[in-house]
């Protein structure tokens, strides 16, 4: 097993980080704290799954690229309605941003494995048929990849959502850093009032923002499901994956661009200990346990540093009053 497999599978494995880091990024850059990121995932996956199911189930002939299409839909559907629901209760209703983030993540993780789990039983379906002709349309956009030597193992050996991802985090990078839309919301999650002052419509940025990242999110679980999984669903198959994509915010401090190296990190350290031999059970538990450590690393370093640039911003998590200004 050579090192360009490794990596290759560690790039594979830090997409669904890159797709919910950079989604909860816009999340936080607008100032909500959506720890429903992790259940958005799941849900959105599934809905993925399920949007393919339906499509392959009513015509005679299914055909990949419209399943694909179909299950991104449904995709970016479930995930936007998550995300309102979120943006309802803590913009307009002004409700805890953490607690109802929970329960998004509560509510979305127990939706997403019920009908994952249940799936084949409600269409009549056998397992090995789900989403079988969406799921194989994931080849390599670039069929010659072996003939690129290692670089066109590590890189080019992925489907479309591999470079979607790259296109969506650098886009983002862009729009937040060198466009007036980025800066008006980079204000309000700064500071709601001074924007609000200024004419910045805080509220449409954060319902406008949350959504997008919520929907950006989503599709991190759609290529869990549809392209790392073959277009299966195993309860609590997921794992930590949402959560390691919110701690992957800290660790890449608010930045997408920074978020592509992090994710690909992530993906190596997450499934480190496959390739590691001889390691025990317990040891194993170990190598896990590395993500969120450099992340705590990360956090503790960045807070001792105090510069402005690696904080989070400044009304992060707190409800706006504009009665209040």
């Amino acid at each position: 097993m050579n090192l360009a497999y490794i990596l290759s599978r560690a790039v594979a494995q830090g997409l669904p980080f890159l797709y919910g880091s950079t989604g909860e990024i816009l999340n936080e850059k607008s100032g909500n704290l959506n720890l429903g990121i992790p259940g958005i995932m799941i849900s959105g996956g599934v809905a993925g799954i399920v949007g393919a199911m339906l499509y392959e189930n009513s015509v005679a002939v299914p055909n990949g690229k419209v399943g694909l299409l179909v299950s991104l839909l449904f995709s970016l559907l479930c995930s936007v309605a998550l995300s309102l629901i979120y943006c309802f209760l803590t913009v307009t209703l002004r409700a805890n941003q953490n607690v109802t983030g929970l329960a998004i993540t509560i509510f979305g993780s127990g939706l997403g494995n019920f009908y994952g789990g249940s799936i084949t039983t409600l269409l009549g379906v056998s397992s090995s048929s789900v989403a079988a002709t969406t799921a194989a349309y994931k080849a390599p956009l670039i069929p010659f990849y072996d003939k690129l030597g290692a670089v066109g193992t590590i890189f080019f050996s992925h489907g479309f959502m591999f470079y979607l991802a790259l296109i969506i985090a650098f886009v983002s990078w862009f729009v937040l850093k060198k466009t007036r839309t980025g800066l008006n919301l980079r204000a309000v999650g700064e500071n709601p009032a001074t924007a609000d002052a200024t004419g910045i419509s805080v509220t449409k940025y954060k319902y406008i923002t949350t959504c997008i990242g919520g929907a950006i999110a989503g599709l991190g679980g759609l290529y869990y499901a549809i392209d790392y999984s073959n277009g299966l669903w195993d309860t609590n198959s997921f794992g930590d994956r949402g959560w390691l994509s919110v701690a992957l915010v800290i660790f890449v401090v608010w930045k997408p661009n920074l978020a592509v190296l992090g994710a690909f990190l992530f993906g190596g350290l997450y499934i480190a200990d496959i390739f590691v031999p001889g390691l025990t059970s317990a040891t194993k538990e170990i190598f896990k346990m590395l993500p969120y450590l450099v992340t705590i690393i990360i956090l503790i370093s960045t807070s001792l540093m105090k510069k402005k640039e690696n904080q989070p911003p400044a009304s992060l998590g707190l409800a706006y009053f504009r009665e209040e200004r």
